[in-house]
Formats: C-alpha cells, sequence, structure tokens
C-alpha cells in the first residue's frame, strides 16, 4: 500500500515505514504530524480524487536540518563581474507511521 501526499509544494510517493526528507514542517523532533493533502492511494487498486477526500497520512518527525551547500555563481564575461553565494534549504526528516484511507 503507498500513497502519494502533496506537501512544501511537492508530491511524494510514500508507504509506511518509509524515512523522508520534505521541505521544512513547523514541528519538533518526537512529534506527530499529520499530511491532509492526499493525492492517491493505493492498495491493490488506485483511487484518487474525490475517493481519497478524507485520507490522511501520520509520520512521526524524526531530526530537522539543513542539506548540503549549493553553490551560485553568476558570471558575465568581459565585464569582470562575479558574484558567489551559497545556499543550504532546510529540511524536516519524516518517518511515515500510518496511511488512512
Amino acid at each position: 500500500m503507498y500513497a502519494i501526499i502533496a506537501t512544501g509544494g511537492k508530491q511524494y510517493k510514500v508507504a509506511e515505514g518509509d524515512v523522508i526528507r520534505v521541505e521544512k514542517l513547523d514541528a519538533a523532533s518526537g512529534d506527530t504530524v499529520t499530511f491532509d493533502q492526499v493525492v492517491a492511494v493505493n492498495d491493490g487498486s488506485l483511487k484518487a480524487g474525490a475517493d481519497v477526500a478524507n485520507a490522511t497520512v501520520t509520520a512521526t518527525v524524526e531530526k530537522e536540518g539543513r542539506a548540503k551547500k549549493v553553490i551560485v555563481y553568476r558570471y558575465k564575461r568581459k565585464s569582470g563581474y562575479h558574484k558567489k553565494n551559497g545556499h543550504r534549504q532546510a529540511y524536516t526528516q519524516v518517518k511515515i507511521d500510518k496511511i488512512n484511507a
């Protein structure tokens, strides 16, 4: 059984026991979060739309962190312009406990 959930502007395919990294959530380590934006559920047959209107996915927050640094380098030739920036995206790592379909 798996579900497709939407959080942080992205969609994730999850099953019970999976550990995924999603965009940063307002939850501390050990908290339980509920994802109510379920796009589809497959339990032998695929259900989507009105069939999964009341479906939820429950998960436990394992940790929060920041991803590896990505270097952003801007450069314009012949003018001597260059600019270097770094970016680390914040994430929340969650473990999927239950898919309530």
